[in-house]
Order: C-alpha cells, then structure tokens, then sequence
C-alpha cells in the first residue's frame, strides 16, 4: 500500500466514535449523491428518493486472544497497533472479530448503510429499515429500558449472511481518497 494511502488508512483506523462516523458519513454522502439529514434523527437525506438515511460503520480488528494484566500490559499495548491488529477482508474466515452496529432506531430512517473498514479495502452494505427486523442477530433492545433501539452483530458467524444478502460494493482506500482529494 503506497505511504500516503497507508498513512491516511491508518489514521481513519485512529479515529474514535464521532470523527470515525462523520468519515463513513462523508464517504456514503458522496458515493450516492445524498443531501444533509432533515433533522439530528437521521444521517442523510436521498432527495430524489425521499429516504431518510442512517449510516452506521466499524473498523474490523482481530480479537485480542490474552487479556490485559499487571505482567503483560506493556507488552499487550505494544502488540495494539493497527499494522498488529487490522483485519484484511480475506481473513474473515481465519480470526474471531466482533462489530457491533449500534444504536439502530429503525423508527427514524429508511435505508441503512452500514460496512466495515478492512485494513485492505471496506465493504458496505444497505439494508431497508423494514428488514432490519429479519437481520441474522438482530436485537430490538440495547439498553435496558431502550426501547425501538436495537443492534446486529458482525462476526465470523454472521459475515456470510450480510454478503449474501446485503452486499453492495467493495471500496478501496485509493478511491476513498480519490473522492476527497482536491
């Protein structure tokens, strides 16, 4: 992978919850050519649809297989880093990894895409909000109390299902920055 590309990869793996999601919000925005969300319930707005759009992504990391005491935590932190632990889409099938897609109020959109960041390339999904509901894992509730919010898992169980039935298209980091790069 060239430096830049590299680099700029590495930094999207750096990012922590809100800046990570305006990324991912930023790349569908631009991919499908949709406008600001109408209110702060949903994400983008599809004008020519009239869709409310929620957008929802995580980064794929391989599982830690030891966990973190007094006699190894320097070593653990070490072995943290992104060119240790990002997961290439070829290896889902060989290393445990569990993405949680969150907080899903099916109430307040109509489309979701969601995906995941590989180190190599990102995969993103779509779904209609009507079919959430069918989705292999889905959970209508979160939080105790939360009602209407619910949440998927995606993991070496469940992967095959989302490709199957949700796939959309394959994007790799050169042409994510192709499509920011002035």
């Amino acid at each position: 992978m060239e430096e830049k590309i590299k680099e700029f990869r590495d930094g999207i793996f750096a990012l922590r919850t809100r800046r990570f999601g305006t990324v991912a919000e930023l790349m569908i925005r631009k991919l499908i050519n949709a406008s600001e969300s109408l209110n702060q319930f949903h994400d983008l707005y599809d004008e020519a649809e009239g869709k409310r759009i929620e957008v929802k992504f995580s980064t794929v990391m391989k599982a830690n297989k030891t966990t973190i005491n007094e006699n190894n935590l320097i070593e653990q932190c070490i072995k943290a880093t992104v060119s240790n632990r990002a997961m290439r889409s070829d290896e889902i099938h060989l290393y445990n990894f569990d993405c949680n897609i969150q907080q899903i109020k099916r109430v307040e959109f109509d489309i979701l895409y969601y995906g995941l960041f590989f180190a190599d390339r990102i995969a993103i999904f779509k779904m209609n909000s009507s079919d959430i509901l069918n989705c292999y894992g889905y959970s209508d509730f979160q939080h105790k109390g939360n009602k209407g919010e619910g949440q998927f898992h995606l993991n070496p169980q469940s992967i095959d299902y989302h490709f199957e039935n949700h796939f959309l298209q394959w994007l790799t980091y050169d042409e994510l920055y192709d499509l920011f790069a002035c």
